[in-house]
C-alpha cells in the first residue's frame, strides 16, 4: 500500500504515556520524562519499536528519552557546529567552497536522543516551502562554484513525493549543480516509506546519492534490507553514517558486525562520527581513543570497503577532520615511509628520489625543474 508509511508514522509513539503501555515503563519513571519530552520531542516508529529487545538495549538507548538529556554541561552547545552562522539564506548552509547543505524539514521518523540538531527537530513547522525552494535556487544559480548539494534536516524522505520532486526538479535544472545527495534515516526506521513510486521518481534525477544512518547491527532487519535493495536497484549509491555512541556501538566487535552487515545490504560504510558537543547528549560521548581502537581493530580484519572514515566535525564550524591511528605511519622522511600493519609488523616504503632535469624538461612526476618545481598551498577563501 502506497500510503502505508503515513499510517506507520501516525502510529508512532510520541507521548510519555505511550512508554508505559507499550514499553512497560514504570509510571514514576514516566513522570520524570515529561520535562524531557516537552523540550526534546520523542517519536518511535512501529518498526523501531519491534527491534527493541529489552529495556536499555542499544535501540532503546537511541530512541527512549532519559533525564540525562536535561543535565547541563558548559562544553555542550545548542549549535556546536555553527550551522546557523553559516546559513546564507533560510534553510541553506554554505560552509565548504563547492557544496551546500539544505535543511528541507525539521521532522524525522524517529528522534535520536543524541541528535546534533536537537535544537529544532520535531518542533512545529520548518518544512521547506515552494517559495523557499525558489530562494535557495536563486542563491545557487548565483554561485557557480557550487557543484554539490546535500538534503538534510530533519529527514528529507518525510517530504511527500510531490514536494520532494519539486525540490529535485528545481535544483536539477541548475547546470553547474552536478550532484544531489540525500541524508536519511528513513530506510532503517520507516522502511515502508521506500515505495515503488518514490523509487521511480528518484530515478529521474541522477546523479543522486544517499547517505543513510545506522548505528547498530540490530537495526539491519529484513524490512530494512528490502528498502535499501529498492533504492540500490534504482541506481542510487548508498553510504552509511554512524555516530560513535557510548554503550551502543563503542566496541570493535559491534562495529565490525555493523559494517559487514551494511555491505551485505549494499550500503557502503562512509563516516564514523565522533559525537558532537550538543546540549543534552553528553551521556553518549566516548573518548577519541575509543574510536581509534575501533579503526585499529577493523583494519586487516575486514574488507577495506567496510572501514569508514573516522571524523570529528570541528566545533565552531571548522568542518570534518579525518582522524587515523598515528601508529599506522611511524615516520615520513626524504628516503622512506615507515609503516606498521594490522599485525604490528613494520615495513619500509622507499620514497621516489629527485631526478635532475634540464631547463624546461619534465621530471618523473611530470613537473618542470628549478623554480617551477614548487608545491604551493591552495588558498581557499572562507565565506563571510
Amino acid at each position: 500500500m502506497t500510503d502505508q508509511w503515513k499510517y506507520d508514522l501516525h502510529e508512532s509513539l510520541e507521548a510519555v504515556e505511550d512508554l508505559i503501555g507499550r514499553l512497560g515503563l514504570a509510571p514514576h519513571d514516566a513522570d520524570q520524562l515529561r520535562a524531557v519530552v516537552a523540550r526534546y520531542p520523542m517519536r518511535i516508529t512501529p518498526h523501531v519499536l519491534k527491534t527493541i529487545r529489552y529495556k536499555g538495549d542499544p535501540i532503546w538507548l537511541q530512541v527512549v528519552p532519559s533525564t540525562d538529556e536535561l543535565d547541563l554541561n558548559l562544553e555542550m552547545k545548542d549549535d556546536p557546529l555553527n550551522e546557523e552562522g553559516d546559513m546564507v539564506v533560510p534553510h541553506l548552509v554554505h560552509r565548504y567552497p563547492d557544496r551546500v547543505l539544505l535543511f528541507v524539514t525539521n521532522q524525522c521518523p524517529i528522534y535520536c536522543r543524541f541528535c546534533t540538531r536537537k535544537r529544532f527537530v520535531g518542533s512545529p513547522g520548518g518544512t521547506i516551502t515552494p517559495d523557499a525552494i525558489d530562494v535557495v535556487a536563486r542563491y545557487i544559480q548565483g554561485h557557480p562554484e557550487i557543484r554539490d548539494i546535500i538534503f538534510s534536516g530533519g529527514d528529507p524522505l518525510l517530504l511527500v513525493d510531490a514536494l520532494l520532486e519539486r525540490l529535485l526538479s528545481t535544483l536539477r535544472a541548475i547546470p553547474h549543480l552536478e550532484i544531489i545527495r540525500i541524508g536519511s534515516r528513513v530506510p532503517g526506521t520507516l522502511p515502508s516509506r521506500i515505495t515503488p513510486e518514490l523509487c521511480a521518481m528518484l530515478r529521474r534525477y541522477h546523479p543522486l546519492y544517499m547517505n543513510l544512518h545506522f548505528n547498530h547491527p540490530d537495526e539491519i532487519t529484513p524490512e530494512v534490507a528490502e528498502a535499501c535493495g529498492k533504492l540500490a536497484d534504482s541506481g542510487i549509491p548508498l553510504g552509511s553514517q554512524t555516530v560513535l555512541l557510548k554503550g551502543i556501538n563503542d566496541d570493535p566487535q559491534t562495529m565490525k558486525r555493523l559494517v559487514q552487515q551494511l555491505l551485505r545490504i549494499r550500503v557502503k560504510p562512509y563516516y564514523l562520527y565522533q559525537a558532537d558537543l550538543v546540549t543534552g547528549t553528553n551521556q553518549f560521548r566516548t573518548t577519541v581513543e575509543a574510536g581509534l581502537a575501533i579503526l585499529r581493530a577493523l583494519h586487516g580484519h575486514t574488507s577495506g570497503m567496510a572501514i569508514p572514515r573516522y571524523v570529528i566535525d570541528a566545533p565552531g564550524g571548522g568542518g570534518k577532520v579525518t582522524v587515523t591511528p598515528p601508529e599506522f605511519v611511524l615516520d615520513i622522511n626524504s628516503r622512506e615511509v615507515i609503516l606498521k600493519n594490522y599485525e604490528d609488523q613494520v615495513y619500509r616504503y622507499p620514497q621516489v628520489q629527485p631526478t635532475s632535469s634540464g631547463p624546461g624538461e619534465l621530471d618523473a612526476c611530470g613537473q618542470g625543474s628549478g623554480a617551477e618545481h614548487v608545491h604551493r598551498p591552495i588558498s581557499i577563501q572562507r565565506l563571510p
